[in-house]
């Protein structure tokens, strides 16, 4: 219905507005018809799923393409994020460590995942599905945190665990996830990873990645198709033509 008012209301290259995209509809459909568009949520989880929307729909090449304004750029106006909004926060660090990592259903009981705050599925070298735990912390942070998160490895037996801080991380903390130990597929030749891992906010900011298996299938947001037809590959995206 979108692509068929876009097409009806709009040239190729005119600029489509949508001022509260949430998943991305509009903006998916203006692409795949070529038009220039804009899109405006307050909500970075919204931003992420827009974000992997149009990857899976239009490869990518789609990220070099647009811009995104008011995500935080540094370790700084990631401060300033966690102060304005916690749960803000935590949807943008869970998208900059992986574009498949979900955010935890708001309607769980609070307390009852021990700071669990995403949640991602790889399927392992076996074949075998397999449940990675996020916990993102933008505050104080201390060895007691990442031994609940140990905790919750063990009791969900969880592949692999990721804890995500804006502080640097203690001495005794990086212990702590050290003696967690290893993941390995139960088959022969399977890579080993960290079962559990400490990233900063700087850490991935300046590009390093959670370590998972590398052949892994990530399974997660019910993926958009992929574009049919002709791909528009000039001015097809906003910012472009710089």
């Amino acid at each position: 219905m979108l692509e068929r008012i876009i097409e009806a209301s709009s040239d190729k290259n005119d600029v489509v507005l949508d001022p509260f995209c949430g998943c991305g509809t509009a903006i998916a459909a203006a692409q795949k018809l070529g038009r220039k568009w804009i899109g405006i949520d307050i909500t970075h989880l919204a931003v992420k799923l827009i974000k992997g929307r149009l990857a899976d729909a239009f490869g990518k090449r789609a990220e070099k393409a647009y811009r995104v304004i008011g995500e935080p750029v540094d370790l700084e106006s990631a401060m300033a994020l966690a102060e304005q909004d916690k749960h803000e926060f935590q949807y943008w660090a869970l998208g900059l460590a992986h574009p498949q990592a979900q955010p935890k259903p708001e309607d769980r009981k609070k307390g009852a995942d021990h700071g669990i705050d995403g949640r991602m599925w790889i399927t392992d070298a076996s074949g075998e599905i397999r449940e990675v735990v996020m916990s993102v912390k933008g505050g104080h942070v201390t060895v007691s945190q990442v031994r609940d998160l140990r905790g919750v490895i063990e009791r969900d037996k969880a592949a692999i665990g990721i804890f995500i801080c804006l502080e640097e991380p203690t001495a005794p903390m990086r212990k702590e996830a050290a003696d967690a130990g290893y993941f390995q597929a139960k088959v022969v030749g399977a890579s080993r990873h960290p079962r559990l891992q400490i990233l900063t906010i700087e850490d991935l900011l300046g590009g390093k990645r959670i370590d998972i298996p590398s052949q892994a299938d990530i399974r997660s947001f019910r993926r958009a198709p992929k574009a049919k037809g002709k791909a528009h590959t000039q001015h097809s995206l906003p910012f472009d033509e710089e």
